[in-house]
């Protein structure tokens, strides 16, 4: 696998100098990272809000799930692929996790790469 910076360098026309996700892929800003594939890198979020949450990003940028969907469909299937093997490493595959992405400003996205949420490590209850 590459080290991130040299994924950055080989991979300039497929990132946004200005997104904060980019830049984390590619070494620039630093995050506690829990995974990395070929495709996804997974780190914990800055602001948890449950006692595991973890974001997991494709390297390649695109500004939302569906986007990403259209333009590179196997890095979607990559993100859950990377987020069961996460469940298990966080040990919270058996007693269940949510899986969130959120899409657009009304949504409550903030940073617009896509990037899928994963929580748990207790009850979560149900969404309002």
């Amino acid at each position: 696998m590459k080290p991130r910076s040299a994924w950055r360098a080989s991979n300039l026309g497929r990132m946004s100098d200005d997104c904060l996700f980019c830049r984390i892929v590619a070494g620039e800003i630093p995050a506690t990272v829990v995974h990395e594939t070929k495709t996804i890198l997974a780190f914990r979020d800055i602001a948890p809000q449950a006692p595991v949450h973890v974001v997991l990003v494709p390297k390649l940028h695109e500004p939302h799930a569906v986007a990403l969907a259209e333009r590179a469909p196997g890095e979607l299937t990559d993100l859950f692929v990377a987020a069961g093997e996460v469940a298990v490493a966080e040990g919270i595959a058996d007693s269940g996790f949510r899986l969130l992405f959120n899409t657009g400003a009304d949504a409550g996205q903030t940073v617009f790469h896509a990037h899928l949420h994963l929580l748990g490590g207790k009850p979560l209850g149900a969404l309002a």
